[in-house]
């Protein structure tokens, strides 16, 4: 929304100036101000009056064309002023008043076609601002018997949205979780995202084993990729207290409880979505109080001066306080102020915490296992 922010600064011509406009018309007035001063202080003639024709063009660069056309109308009525001061009206000043006239029309043509092109990006952010609440739908604040919370921090100032996705849903099956990464940028890696996240939106209620719901997201994301593309994801389940993980190339979840952060790796490495994956769960008890982080390469990349952002050491300090969504607001500032504010690849974090089982759940049986009783 930043560039909705920017852009609103230069929409104008109804109701108050805004401040872009503001600025352009005080940065005109001084400097019609400064050559009327010069030319009184001459005296000879209007010999500098030429110089009132920058005065639109100033404006252009950030107010309205009506703002334009109200300081060229002064620079003009002014021009005109010191050149009927002159006993003999020369060539030379009634051309400099004609040539301030000229510059105010090319000027407020310059400002309505800039304004006109601020406006197209201000809707393209708002539209950009839906896309988003549609592909990455906020989370939480509790999603059955977990505390949850997420963030989206793009490593450009104009975009809030790439090809990092995140969902947490409350299934048949249990709390479901996915955390991914799509190879590359831009539109083509937002198509994707969406892909694998409306698939996801359907077969984690579908499928009673994690592992089936990654056979479907892999065939899902096959058919819509090149030979090289891929989405490196990582799949949660909480069941009644038992947390299931599989994971498909992607950074491991780090577990905080009492103080200590582990690292949930998978028992056996497996390839990201689109390489056929064939994953084996990891799974552990959950502790009531237990924190589990998930997030994209993004975050194990960031670095300064070559050197990385020391996420494992720093979990506990940043995550383990207040609520999940205060902790996830101190991971950001803390690796903003690492980078200096230059983030090489954007992040998505989800931080969940284990809030105790839900009353009516006594099975406290993995994904993994209800699909092998199944079959």
């Amino acid at each position: 929304m930043l560039s909705l922010v920017r852009t609103h600064a230069f929409q104008s011509g109804r109701g108050p100036l805004s401040p872009g406009s503001r600025a352009g018309l005080g940065a005109a007035l001084v400097l019609l101000a400064f050559v009327s001063a010069v030319e009184l202080a001459d005296g000879r003639g209007a010999n500098y009056i030429a110089l009132m024709v920058a005065a639109p063009f100033l404006a252009a660069a950030l107010a309205s064309w009506r703002v334009v056309l109200g300081v060229g109308a002064a620079a003009t009525v002014l021009g005109a002023s010191f050149a009927l001061g002159e006993q003999t009206v020369s060539l030379s000043t009634a051309v400099a008043v004609a040539g301030i006239a000229l510059g105010t029309a090319l000027a407020a043509a310059t400002a309505a076609v800039r304004q006109r092109q601020a406006e197209q990006i201000a809707e393209l952010s708002k539209l950009a601002a839906v896309a988003q609440q549609a592909v990455l739908r906020p989370l939480g604040p509790q999603v059955g018997s977990l505390a949850v919370a997420a963030r989206y921090i793009s490593s450009t100032a104009t975009a809030e949205i790439g090809g990092d996705l995140y969902e947490a849903l409350d299934t048949p099956y249990g709390v479901r979780m996915i955390i991914g990464d799509v190879r590359g940028k831009g539109l083509e890696a937002v198509r994707l995202a969406s892909i694998v996240l409306g698939s996801y939106r359907h077969v984690a209620y579908e499928r009673a084993d994690l592992r089936a719901v990654v056979a479907d997201l892999d065939r899902a994301v096959a058919r819509s990729v090149g030979d090289e593309d891929f989405v490196t994801a990582a799949l949660v389940e909480e069941r009644g207290g038992t947390l299931t993980i599989v994971n498909c190339g992607h950074p491991p979840p780090l577990l905080l409880r009492h103080g200590a952060v582990i690292p949930l790796e998978p028992p056996a490495p497996a390839p990201p979505l689109g390489f056929m994956p064939v994953v084996r769960p990891r799974v552990e008890r959950l502790e009531p109080g237990d924190r589990l982080l998930l997030f994209t390469d993004g975050l194990g990349e960031a670095r300064r001066d070559g050197e990385f952002f020391p996420t494992a050491d720093r979990a506990w300090r940043l995550l383990g306080h207040g609520t999940v969504g205060d902790g996830l607001a101190s991971l950001e500032t803390a690796l903003v102020e690492w980078v200096h504010g230059r983030l090489d690849d954007d992040i998505a974090l989800v931080l969940m915490e284990y809030t105790g089982a839900r009353s009516g759940v006594t099975a406290a049986v993995p994904s993994w296992e209800v699909g092998a009783a199944e079959g």
